[in-house]
C-alpha cells in the first residue's frame, strides 16, 4: 500500500476478511503497512487533523482503499502455494542523509560510539520461492523517506521505493505490463523518521549557501528557503537514481540469499491507549505518556518539504500571535497537557479537541509477527534511526532472556495506524519537526520499547493467549463530507468527451515527448465505475497481426496523466508518452479512457464511461 494512514480501514479490513475466511486472517497476523508516499490520494483517514489536511472525508477514497486492500489478500491467498523464504541482509550505500543532524547528536555520545553512521544503512531482504525454487516475490525493509518527488509535484506516484518495486517487478514479469504479472516485490518502511533521500542536502534556494543548522534556515528568506535537494536533475530524476540503487542493492541481495527462514510462526496484538501508559524508567521511577499536541516546529516542515507559514524548527518556546488566534478558534491547552508535553510548545492540543470528531488517535495497535528468528515488529507512525535502534536492540534482549536467541528484529513503519512521529527522549528536547510530531510526549519511545517488549515476552513464554486485547478503537460516523462539490462533467459546444483537441506530432525520436489533449472529464468519476483498469494507454501497431498491442499503461514510469480543471464542469485531459530509448520504431497511438458525471433534472446523477483514441504518429530512432 502507498500511502501514509490506516486505523478504520484497518478494521474494515479484518471485518471484511473474517466473513470470507473465517478465523484465518485476524488482528494479530495481518498487518496493514504503507510502503508510504507522499504524492498519493488523501481523505480516507478518520481523525480530525487528516481529514481538515485532505479538505474532507472522502468514502469513495475510502472505500476504493479498502476493496483493493481485500482484492490484494484474495489474490495472495488464491495463489498460495507451499515455499520456502530466505533472509539476507546488505548495506545501501550514497541515498539516504539524516534531515535532523542537530537532534540526533542530542543522544549520548556512547550510545553514538556504537554506530558508524547517523542513518541505518542495512536494507534486509525476505526471498520467496516455490518448492522448485521458482521466484514467488520479494519483501525488503530500508529506511529512507519516499520524499524524492517534493510538494511542487501534483502526480499520484509511489516515489522512490514505489521506482524500486516497479524495476524488479518489470525485470521478473517480462512481457507484462505494470501491476501485472506473478512477482510481487514489496519495498516496505523501517526507522525513516529522520532519513531523507535528498543527498545533497539542505541548501538555500535563494544563494546556494548550505543550511545545515539546528533551525534549518536561511539568512535571507528564513526557513521557507531551507530546502534539501536529491542526486537527479530534477525531482523525477531524483527518483529514479535512488530507486535504482534500492532496487540494484535488493536484486543483488535476493539473488545471493542462502539463509533459510525455518521454525514456527507466532503472532501477538495489542490496542493500547497511548494517552495513558505509565513507563518505568527504573524500578523506582516512573513517567507517563501525554494526551497527543503537535508543536510549533510540525509547522515547519522539513528540508524534505516546508510548511507554508515560515515557522522554524527548533522551537522550544510558543509564539502570543499563534497562541490567541488559536485559543481564538480552539480554546486554550490545559495546563496539564502544557506540563506533560515539554518542553514542546503545544501549537495544536489535538488530544483535547473533539469536534466534529477526536483530532488524533488514542487507541494505537501494537503487534509483533515471528517467523523462526525473524521477528517484525509493527510500528504504528516513524521511528527515527535512534529509535529504531533502541527498540531493535530491547525487543532482541527481551526474546533472549526467554530462549529465544538471535532474533532478527525487523523495524516495520506505518502500520495499522498513523501516529506521526517518534523520537528519542533526547531528540524530543531539541523540538525540530519530528519531535514536534512526537504526539504523546517524551516518554512516547520508552512507552513502545516497554509494549513491544511485553509483546515480545508473551510471543518468547507462549502465553499470547493471556495478553489482552485493550481498548478498541472507535468507529465515527457522519465524518465532514469533501469541501470539493461533484460538479456534472461538459464538453464544449460540437464536441464530446474523448475528442481530440491536439493531437501528437505525426513523427518523434526517442528521447522526445509525445502529448496528445482531450476533451476530459474528473478522474474521480472513474473510481466508482471500473470499466477500464487505466486512464491511458500507449499502442503499437504489430503489422503481422493487425492489432494494436498495449506498451504502457498509467503505471509505467515514461507515461504522465493530467487533468486540468476548467470552469463550469469543462476539463481538458493531457496525456505525455516521454518516449525512452528502448522504444522499438514503429507506428503508435495514445488512448485515453474516463467517466463522465451526467444529471437529469430530478433524476439521480449516472456515471458514463467513454474512450478517445488519437491519430496515429511515427517513432523513429536517432
Amino acid at each position: 500500500m502507498d500511502s501514509e494512514k490506516s486505523s478504520e480501514w484497518r478494521s474494515d479490513v479484518l471485518n471484511r476478511l473474517q466473513s470470507k475466511y473465517g478465523s484465518l486472517y485476524r488482528r494479530d497476523n495481518v498487518i496493514l503497512s504503507g510502503t508510504h508516499t507522499h504524492s498519493g490520494p488523501a481523505g480516507y483517514f478518520q481523525y480530525t487533523v487528516f481529514v481538515i489536511a485532505s479538505e474532507g472525508f472522502s468514502n469513495q477514497t475510502f472505500q476504493h482503499m479498502v476493496t483493493g486492500i481485500l482484492k490484494s489478500i484474495d489474490i495472495a491467498h488464491t495463489n498460495m502455494k507451499p515455499g520456502k523464504i530466505f533472509i539476507n541482509k546488505g548495506n545501501v550505500d550514497g541515498v539516504q542523509i539524516n534531515r535532523s543532524p542537530y537532534s540526533y547528536l542530542q543522544n549520548p555520545q556512547s550510545e553514538r560510539a556504537r554506530y558508524s553512521s547517523n542513518t541505518d544503512k542495512e536494507m534486509i531482504v525476505l526471498k520467496m520461492v516455490d518448492l522448485n525454487g521458482g521466484d514467488l516475490g520479494l519483501i525488503s525493509w530500508f529506511a529512507i523517506h519516499p520524499v524524492s518527488m517534493n510538494n511542487s509535484n501534483h502526480l499520484v506516484n509511489s516515489d522512490n521505493v514505489g521506482y524500486a518495486s516497479y524495476l524488479l517487478e518489470q525485470e521478473k514479469n517480462k512481457g507484462y505490463l505494470p501491476g501485472q504479472g506473478p512477482f510481487v516485490a514489496a519495498f516496505a518502511s523501517s526507522n525513516l523518521g529522520d532519513v531523507s533521500p535528498n543527498i545533497l542536502g539542505p541548501r538555500c534556494i535563494n544563494t546556494g549557501e548550505s543550511c545545515d543548522n539546528a533551525n534549518s534556515t536561511c539568512p535571507i528568506g528564513g526557513p521557507s528557503m531551507c530546502i534539501a535537494k536529491g542526486p537527479g536533475q530534477d525531482m523525477f530524476d531524483s527518483t529514479q537514481i535512488i530507486g535504482r540503487a534500492m532496487y540494484q542493492r535488493a536484486k543483488e541481495l535476493y539473488a545471493s540469499a542462502s539463509q533459510e527462514v525455518t521454525g514456527p510462526l507466532a503472532s501477538a496484538h495489542q490496542w493500547v491507549d497511548m494517552t495513558d501508559v505509565t513507563v518505568w524508567l527504573n524500578s523506582t521511577h516512573a513517567a507517563k505518556t501525554c494526551k497527543p499536541a503537535l508543536g510549533y516546529s510540525f509547522a515547519a516542515g522539513t528540508i524534505d518539504g516546508v510548511g507554508g507559514l515560515n515557522f522554524t524548527q527548533g522551537k522550544t518556546e510558543g509564539d502570543p500571535f499563534w497562541d490567541t488566534i488559536r485559543d481564538q478558534i480552539l480554546g486554550k491547552p490545559s495546563e496539564e497537557i502544557k506540563e506533560c508535553q515539554k518542553p514542546k510548545p503545544i501549537l495544536l492540543h489535538t488530544g483535547e479537541l473533539s469536534k466534529p470528531h477526536p483530532w488524533h488517535p488514542d487507541i494505537v495497535d501494537v503487534q509483533i509477527i515471528t517467523l523462526g528468528s525473524l521477528a517484525i515488529t509493527a510500528i504504528p507512525g516513524e521511528f527515527t534511526t535512534m529509535s529504531g535502534r533502541r527498540l531493535r536492540e530491547a525487543v532482541q534482549a527481551e526474546f533472549a532472556s526467554h530462549g529465544m536467541r538471535n532474533m532478527t528484529v525487523v523495524i516495520s513503519g506505518l502500520c495499522n495506524v498513523y501516529t506521526h512521529y517518534i523520537t528519542t527522549y533526547e531528540e524530543y528536547q531539541a523540538q525540530r519537526y519530528e519531535a514536534a510530531s512526537t504526539i504523546y510526549g517524551p516518554h512516547t519511545l520508552s512507552a513502545y520499547i516497554q509494549l513491544f517488549r511485553n509483546l515480545a515476552k508473551a510471543i518468547a513464554t507462549d502465553m499470547v493467549a493471556n495478553l489482552s486485547r485493550g481498548p478498541e478503537p472507535p468507529f465515527f460516523k457522519q465524518l465532514i463530507v469533501p469541501l470539493i462539490p461533484n460538479i456534472v462533467d461538459r464538453a464544449p459546444k460540437g464536441r464530446t468527451f474523448g475528442d481530440v483537441l491536439q493531437p501528437a506530432k505525426p513523427e518523434y525520436r526517442v528521447g522526445e515527448v509525445a502529448e496528445v489533449i482531450f476533451v476530459g472529464a474528473n478522474p474521480k468519476n472513474s473510481v466508482q465505475n471500473q470499466t477500464h483498469q487505466t486512464f491511458l494507454t500507449v499502442e503499437k501497431y504489430e503489422a503481422t497481426s493487425t492489432s494494436w498491442q498495449i506498451v504502457c499503461n498509467d503505471a509505467s514510469w515514461e507515461t504522465r496523466f493530467y487533468w486540468h480543471k476548467g470552469l463550469l464542469g469543462l476539463s481538458n485531459a493531457t496525456v505525455e508518452w516521454h518516449i525512452p530509448d528502448t522504444a522499438q520504431p514503429g507506428i503508435y497511438r495514445i488512448r485515453y479512457f474516463g467517466h463522465n458525471r451526467k444529471q437529469e433534472i430530478l433524476k439521480p446523477a449516472v456515471i458514463l464511461s467513454f474512450e478517445g483514441t488519437s491519430p496515429a504518429f511515427e517513432v523513429v530512432t536517432t
